[in-house]
């Protein structure tokens, strides 16, 4: 029995809720259930069927989960990590794609048009995937800035390096110069989309009083943000940051109503909540249809070389910051290099890699391979580790966790 898309979406949703309440009782990372949950799904006859495409996560679940996080990013905390945030997320991706493709290229014998692709868009980590595990383990402070923040800004010089990839394999070549005036293209164009509306959007709440007409503004702002920019051909993931960052720290502080201020915290809790269950739930459906066996050695070679490209990018830029008062300790080092998830955002540029690319099926199933590491293997230890370096508490033994699966702020 074939179910329609608004029965499999709720089919979904209930399978979410019920997940949920299983991995808060059994202690488990909520994203690592979904997966799991999603991988059953495809194996009962009456499972949903909605398709992972690049469309659905970019257009549909990607801006509330970008907009959701950015509006909690307070920016007299953020200023004072720009200095590492920025390094991390452009410096550190460059290193950890380069050595990504090197490793892809002569390990597993990859063309180098494959490899850079591969590299350029397995190299980010996933804003989606480190928010959802980091908060489902109920982490604060500035560690959680640091690996939320580069994981919410590195999108952008993810970005502007998998479309010059797309372009190198297409046969054109750029200039030092061209890359350049690329990045900043990409990058202030992005920042002035999500700017001005966020700005408009901030201008006419302080317009009115009713909250479902302020509910209203912030759901334009998030979409309109990411589409417009999407458009544009910029990147929708900085300019939904920026559009967050604008109203988190303007609206919700200085013009938003309380009624409006309550509901649109709650709202969009509750968004993140739904799309983050839908991903990691689709995600793990079409994990399950991936021949993981016809690819298995260039998968572990990505895996190894994903994780060494990250260690390559982290601990040098730390080590950079050692003599100021941005210095980043060795165990958060630690957590930066494990905590550097790979999810959606990969998966869904690997979907939407031209057919006629050499080896893209191979990279969409090695894609998928590295996003299934970074989930059950990453995903279920990384609460260890945490403990390990006390950022976590001990669990106790006769007390049920309380930590929502979205998380507390």
């Amino acid at each position: 029995m074939e179910l329609s898309f608004g029965k499999s979406a709720l089919l979904l949703l209930l399978v979410a809720a019920v997940v949920a309440m299983l991995t808060r009782r059994l202690r488990l990372p909520y994203t690592v259930g979904l997966v799991a949950a999603g991988i059953v799904l495809t194996r009962l006859p009456f499972g949903p069927k909605i398709s992972f495409t690049k469309e659905l996560i970019f257009d549909a679940l990607l801006p509330p989960l970008i907009f959701e996080a950015a509006i909690y990013l307070r920016w007299n905390l953020l200023r004072r990590e720009l200095p590492v945030i920025l390094t991390l997320a452009s410096a550190g991706v460059v290193i950890s794609a380069a050595v990504t493709a090197m490793g892809m290229h002569f390990l597993a014998h990859w063309q180098w048009s494959s490899a850079l692709v591969f590299g350029s868009l397995i190299a980010a980590t996933d804003p989606v995937s480190v928010i959802a595990t980091f908060r489902g383990a109920g982490v604060h402070g500035r560690l959680t800035l640091l690996i939320e923040a580069e994981s919410l800004f590195n999108d952008g010089t993810a970005a502007v390096a998998f479309g010059i990839a797309v372009l190198f394999t297409a046969g054109h070549a750029l200039s030092a110069t061209g890359l350049a005036m690329s990045l900043v293209v990409t990058v202030g164009g992005s920042l002035l989309c999500g700017a001005v509306v966020g700005g408009v959007a901030v201008f006419l709440t302080g317009r009115t009083e009713d909250h479902l007409v302020e509910l209203t503004f912030t759901t334009v702002a998030a979409y309109g943000s990411f589409l417009l920019a999407e458009q544009l051909h910029f990147s929708g993931v900085l300019a939904t940051i920026a559009a967050g960052l604008i109203i988190g720290n303007r609206g919700l502080i200085g013009f938003l109503s309380g009624h409006g201020r309550a509901a649109v915290q709650a709202f969009w809790e509750y968004a993140a909540f739904v799309a983050n269950s839908l991903v990691f739930l689709l995600i793990g459906m079409y994990e399950a249809t991936q021949n993981f066996r016809a690819f298995w050695l260039p998968t572990v070679l990505a895996v190894v070389v994903v994780l060494l490209g990250r260690a390559i990018a982290v601990y040098p830029i730390c080590l950079l910051f050692t003599r100021s008062g941005l210095r980043v300790t060795a165990r958060h080092q630690h957590v930066l290099l494990w905590g550097g998830l790979r999810g959606a955002l990969a998966l869904a540029l690997a979907l939407g890699l031209p057919v006629e690319l050499p080896e893209r099926a191979e990279i969409i199933a090695v894609s998928f391979g590295v996003v299934a590491f970074s989930v059950f293997v990453q995903g279920l230890t990384m609460p260890t580790l945490l403990r390990a370096i006390g950022e976590l508490p001990p669990v106790p033994h006769n007390k049920e966790v309380r930590a929502t699966p979205q998380g507390m702020h």
